[in-house]
């Protein structure tokens, strides 16, 4: 019988999500570089989606990892029982988060974290209405996929939640939506798949100053731009807008599967009764997960990651410069480049993959190239990604 090879197997068991996937096998990974099965390194300018900030197979995550792994798994469901990995993680949170921003529930994803402060939002106030942004990214469960502001992502799954009501990024009209009624208004700091979009500050203040009249609960979605990627440890912080729900993920678990919705402990009880156990989770706040989450944290505290990623970005931003880019648009180590078109973005992309660059693009804009490396990328790993992608460029327009 013939043996089938991986990308055989890969294509026949693993469900797929497009009718043509990249395909590209990893062996190994470590610090900014992917290898595939040739052993051929890759720059990861991807991070798995601002997942592994810290870099690939970082020593003290996996350090961390093994000692929980000799102590326990699995042992009950969240919320039952005192497990030392999920206090200690949610203490280190909480002691860089504002007062109303206090309890912690940990979740096995980013979406899962959207799901339950949606419904931690109609408990705590009672209220239907919710409002969220175009071309906002929430997650792909149907309670995320209803505040998502796509309609071709949304089209083939309705019905979705009803009282839903989109508006603009960085349009005013939205203040007059936001009344008595409304329970929640759920926005990024930075829209991600949008191609990296930045809020004006002055809107975001007068978002917050609507919700405190009206008592409608202010969500930040900092799922991508959490744990350093904006150049400050949360995006919240820069801007100096304080939410009453924060949703974390991605990099939360330091490349472990994780999530977590945050707010205050007097909001957070709504959950503990009518009815009691008003949101539950077999595997959030895994032992293994918080304990590579918290190494993660403490390696990006200590390492003052976030110090340099100014001059990070600023660099990318000087070396990016070319006739067939249209635009860089940056925060931090999350940015765009925009070409003309999907076609050209694509073929690039392909042409760097290659080359030995892992990129890709993004969702609500397509005609972008994804640059979200790790942190801990070094100025000469930036000069021979950029150079690379230039040359990537010429090889496909000129």
């Amino acid at each position: 019988m013939q043996v089938m090879t991986q990308r055989q197997l890969f294509l026949q068991h693993n469900a797929q999500t497009s009718e043509a996937p990249l395909c590209f096998e990893v062996s190994k990974a470590s610090g900014v570089y992917l290898f595939d099965q040739t052993g051929k390194a890759h720059l990861d300018l991807i991070g798995g989606i601002s997942v592994c900030n810290v870099g690939h197979g970082n020593q003290q995550v996996m350090d961390a990892i093994k000692r929980q792994v000799d102590h326990y798994l699995h042992v009950m469901v969240y919320g039952e029982v005192i497990q030392s990995p999920q206090v200690q993680y949610a203490a280190a949170l909480a002691a860089h988060l504002p007062e109303n921003l206090q309890s912690i529930y940990f979740t096995n994803s980013g979406a899962e974290a959207v799901e339950g402060a949606m419904k931690l939002a109609k408990r705590a106030t009672g209220k239907s209405k919710m409002i969220s942004f175009k071309e906002s990214y929430h997650g792909s469960t149907q309670g995320a996929l209803s505040v998502m502001g796509s309609e071709y992502w949304k089209q083939a799954f309705r019905p979705l939640l009803p009282d839903i009501y989109q508006f603009e990024y960085n349009d005013n009209d939205v203040l007059d939506c936001i009344d008595d009624n409304t329970a929640c208004l759920i926005l990024e700091p930075v829209q991600a798949e949008a191609g990296v979009r930045i809020p004006d500050i002055q809107w975001l203040q007068k978002i917050r100053k609507k919700c405190n009249e009206t008592g409608c609960l202010l969500i930040f979605d900092e799922i991508q731009t959490g744990f350093g990627r904006t150049g400050s440890l949360f995006r919240f912080k820069e801007i100096e807008v304080v939410p009453d729900i924060l949703l974390l993920g991605k990099a939360l678990g330091g490349g472990m599967p994780m999530g977590a919705f945050i707010s205050s402990n007097e909001t957070m009880k709504v959950l503990t009764h009518h009815p009691l156990l008003g949101h539950i989770t077999t595997f959030g706040g895994h032992p293994v997960c918080c304990a590579a989450g918290l190494a993660a944290f403490n390696f990006l505290l200590t390492e003052t990651l976030t110090n340099d990623i100014p001059s990070k970005e600023a660099l990318f931003q000087a070396l990016l410069i070319h006739p067939a880019i249209r635009n860089v648009s940056s925060c931090g180590l999350l940015i765009a480049v925009h070409f003309d078109n999907f076609e050209v973005n694509k073929r690039i992309i392909d042409r760097c993959i290659e080359k030995g660059v892992f990129t890709d693009w993004f969702l609500f804009a397509d005609n972008a190239m994804r640059i979200a490396p790790p942190l801990i990328i070094s100025e000469e790993q930036i000069k021979t990604a950029c150079h690379i992608i230039l040359e990537a460029i010429n090889e496909i327009t000129c």
